[in-house]
């Protein structure tokens, strides 16, 4: 089992029972949520969600808490509601693989900072005077992020394909393109029932693909099992890395005025160079949602997002990933806009993988790679792992995963030197993994 600012995640009925499942919910409610009475659930479509969220109902009411039930929705419906009810819990693994699941915590319209997940792994459970009471609910989410289009004026008319994945974006995005106006195509559109799995990052998106070109559609946007990332498939049929759909959301931000942005550290330079041609200015945070959102509302930063994670974060609106906003955002770009981003996208390229590595040899593998970047590199940023700039193009991220035993990889560079890049950096971070395991 994982346990981060991401959520508690791990396989139900392996490492994630109805235990851990009831433990965490408690603590949630004890050392975090009680002064403020209230918090909102929802699940996405996991054949475990029903009676995860169950247990969880049961557990925060046990603790003098009131809950706030949407059943199935979209982890960025609950970060909205939140505003409102002060805390929320979504079941998801997000994008992990199906036999998976877990919780999201969120408080007051954001995830939970580290300070706080610290909060409640050293708390302790106390028992309330009173009973909570359990209510169901129905979000004004959609007509509030419709309104928001609306008053940017940036709406325009596009044919569009979507590929729900099963997931608990079901009926809800359908409801606000149609709302909009827009003429839209739908695969895996039933909650449950997908021909692909839950992360469209890593998915070929074939079905969507194909729906694209047969249609000529304007976009394909695929959104993961939660409905906070969103994976952008061009009128070419043609499947975008995740980078693009915060380059291209980052552009539509830009051309409304904006020009302070928080990203996080593996975010493609594409998208510092297009702000930075545009006189805005980056800055940068750890990996994470909720680290990219400490850090915006530090600088009062205007939008942002996770490169990596297909994510873009407009924290005015919603502060987490939100792929309805994304898919509103990035079906109103023109054909001029597009082009420029797709351009400047096409010059470099992200290579990312994994190594399954126990959490307990993160610390030396990381201390082994600092002293070997240090005399390779220009510039070493280690607020995440380290991070080795070697020129304005180009730069490796090795740092440990937030969702699973593993250290993550990412490398980019211009196309006729990423490949060889990466190939030096795996058997450096190999090699260094076999001396210190």
């Amino acid at each position: 089992m994982k346990v981060s600012i991401s959520g508690i995640r791990g396989i139900y009925g392996n490492d994630l029972n109805l235990h851990e499942v009831i433990k965490f919910s408690r603590l949630f409610a004890s050392c975090l949520i009680r002064p403020k009475g209230k918090c909102v659930l929802a699940r996405d479509t996991r054949h475990s969600g029903k009676i995860i969220l169950q247990a969880v109902s049961a557990s925060l009411m046990e603790q003098g808490i009131d809950v706030y039930v949407l059943d199935v929705a979209p982890t960025p419906m609950v970060f909205r509601e939140t505003r409102k009810y002060g805390a929320g819990v979504v079941v998801t693994a997000s994008h992990n693989p199906l036999e998976w699941n877990g919780l999201k915590f969120v408080v007051d319209g954001r995830g939970i900072y580290e300070n706080e997940l610290d909060l409640m792994l050293k708390g302790t459970t106390s028992k309330s005077d009173k009973y909570g009471k359990s209510y169901d609910i129905v979000s004004e989410y959609l007509n509030e992020l419709f309104d928001l289009v609306v008053q940017a004026g940036t709406s325009r008319a596009v044919t569009l394909g979507f590929d729900l994945g099963g997931g608990a974006t079901c009926s809800y995005v359908e409801g606000l393109f149609k709302k909009l106006g827009h003429k839209f195509h739908c695969v895996n559109d039933v909650p449950g029932i997908s021909s692909r799995g839950p992360d469209p990052t890593i998915d070929a998106l074939n079905e969507l693909r194909t729906l694209v070109q047969e249609n000529e559609l304007d976009f394909g946007f695929a959104f993961d099992l939660d409905g906070d990332r969103l994976v952008v498939v061009n009128n070419r049929g043609e499947k975008l890395n995740p980078d693009s759909t915060l380059l291209l959301c980052i552009a539509s931000a830009l051309k409304m005025g904006m020009k302070k942005f928080v990203t996080s550290i593996d975010t493609s330079v594409s998208v510092e160079k297009l702000i930075k041609s545009h006189h805005g200015r980056t800055e940068y945070s750890k990996v994470g949602e909720a680290n990219v959102v400490k850090r915006m509302l530090e600088l009062d930063a205007d939008a942002g997002g996770e490169g990596s994670s297909a994510g873009f974060i407009l924290p005015r609106f919603n502060m987490c990933r939100d792929g309805f906003l994304a898919a509103a955002t990035v079906s109103s770009l023109d054909r001029a806009t597009i082009n420029e981003c797709l351009r400047l996208a096409s010059e470099y390229v992200q290579i990312r993988s994994k190594i399954c590595v126990k959490s307990t040899v993160h610390l030396k593998l990381l201390d082994k790679l600092l002293d070997q970047f240090g005399s390779e590199s220009s510039q070493i940023l280690t607020i995440d792992g380290v991070k080795a700039i070697f020129d304005e193009d180009s730069w490796v991220l090795v740092r440990p995963s937030n969702t699973e035993d593993a250290i993550r990889i990412s490398v980019e560079s211009k196309a006729n030197n990423a490949q060889s890049l990466y190939k030096k950096i795996m058997e450096k971070v190999n090699l260094i993994y076999e001396r210190v395991k």
